[in-house]
């Protein structure tokens, strides 16, 4: 509240309290479950105060408005599977009302892969069922080894029907990897106003759930307010955080990527001094907004590459999905040097040694800023 009063940025936890108070008050009912998720598993949610003498529990966003929705945070049993079955179900009965999984993290949908692949990616060519189910998944190598760093993203975007060639609006999954907190406040809240119901998966950046105060603002996941003011809405692409102090007639290098590691390319960038660098944000994957990034590399005439950048390994992530999409782009714009993989090397697992793993952040920083 001090920070909003005061202008200052707006962070993760608090975008997403605005987001579901926003449509309580407009009578729409928010139930989040997972295994923890009162809470949030980093710390950055709070959504329910538990008295420690009484053990009565106090959810400060059902005490708004008379008439208003009601938030129903549920901390539910270690089955992925159960749990977001029984979501997905929720979610085709009551399509007025926002329903959302969170997974402890992204890691652990691996156990609720059959209901992902026969109800929620499938549902709707199956069956004419409609679904509007958010599955939020922390995502990130960060360090933390095999079982807690992916969300695994290229699963999804497999199961999604984006055409190949041709740019589509929709598609029977969306799949979204977030930069900014205003552009998840945009993204729950558009699920409920739609005129239609489709799954939204989000990978979470794991590692800036909480806003890291200490570092420059442009370095923090963290959104001005009028980010979420009226007549703004959700960005599936953003614009280099500098684009108005580069001079976009010497600009040879365009680096696109998606989700936490944006951040990492501004520091760098910043380090290195590269003005001829620009880098653009791919916040949702799947539907993949060609024209979008079509419009944003022709601003630059004397562009000479294109590269996409990922934390992942070269056989996970968006990679595989945005390829053959991005040499359409390319196309368009008449540039013929081909899109250029900057990433792990293929892999089945991430590495469990905290060792390996910072050798594997300077290798890819380095390749990064070649």
């Amino acid at each position: 509240q001090r920070d909003i009063e005061n202008g200052d940025l707006v962070d993760w936890g608090t975008a997403e309290a605005m987001a579901f108070g926003s449509l309580l008050l407009e009578q729409y009912d928010v139930r989040i479950s997972g295994q923890d998720s009162e809470r949030g598993t980093f710390s950055q949610r709070h959504g329910v105060f538990c008295d420690q003498e009484t053990e009565e529990k106090h959810i400060p966003l059902n005490h708004l408005s008379p008439g208003q929705g009601l938030l129903i945070p549920c901390s539910s049993l270690l089955s992925e599977n159960a749990v977001l079955g029984f979501e997905y179900g929720y979610s085709i009965e009551s399509p007025r009302a926002l329903p959302i999984w969170e997974a402890q993290f992204g890691d652990f949908a691996n156990g609720a892969q059959v209901i992902i692949d026969n109800f929620v990616a499938t549902g709707a060519a199956k069956w004419l069922r409609q679904s509007g189910l958010v599955m939020l998944l922390p995502h990130g190598f960060d360090g933390m080894g095999p079982e807690h760093s992916s969300g695994r993203m290229e699963r999804f975007l497999q199961l999604s029907d984006v055409p190949m060639d041709e740019e589509s609006l929709e598609s029977n999954i969306a799949v979204a990897n977030l930069t900014t907190p205003a552009n998840y406040f945009h993204a729950l809240r558009r699920q409920q106003h739609r005129d239609f119901r489709v799954p939204l998966v989000i990978m979470a950046p794991k590692g800036h759930l909480r806003r890291i105060r200490k570092d420059p603002p442009h370095f923090q996941c963290a959104s001005p307010l009028e980010d979420f003011a009226t007549g703004t809405r959700f960005q599936p692409t953003l614009d280099d955080c500098k684009i108005d102090e580069l001079d976009t007639s010497r600009v040879k290098s365009a680096l696109l990527c998606s989700g936490q590691v944006y951040y990492d390319l501004v520091r760098l960038r910043d380090a290195a001094q590269r003005n001829d660098v620009t880098i653009l944000r791919v916040e949702e994957v799947a539907p993949f907004p060609s024209s979008r990034i079509v419009s944003y590399l022709e601003r630059f005439p004397a562009l000479e590459s294109v590269s996409w950048c990922q934390e992942e390994h070269e056989n996970m992530g968006a990679w595989s999905f945005v390829r053959p999409r991005l040499e359409g782009v390319l196309k368009k714009i008449g540039l013929d040097s081909g899109v250029t993989y900057r990433g792990r090397a293929a892999s089945p697992c991430v590495v469990g040694s905290k060792s390996l793993h910072a050798q594997e952040v300077a290798q890819l920083h380095s390749s990064w800023m070649q």
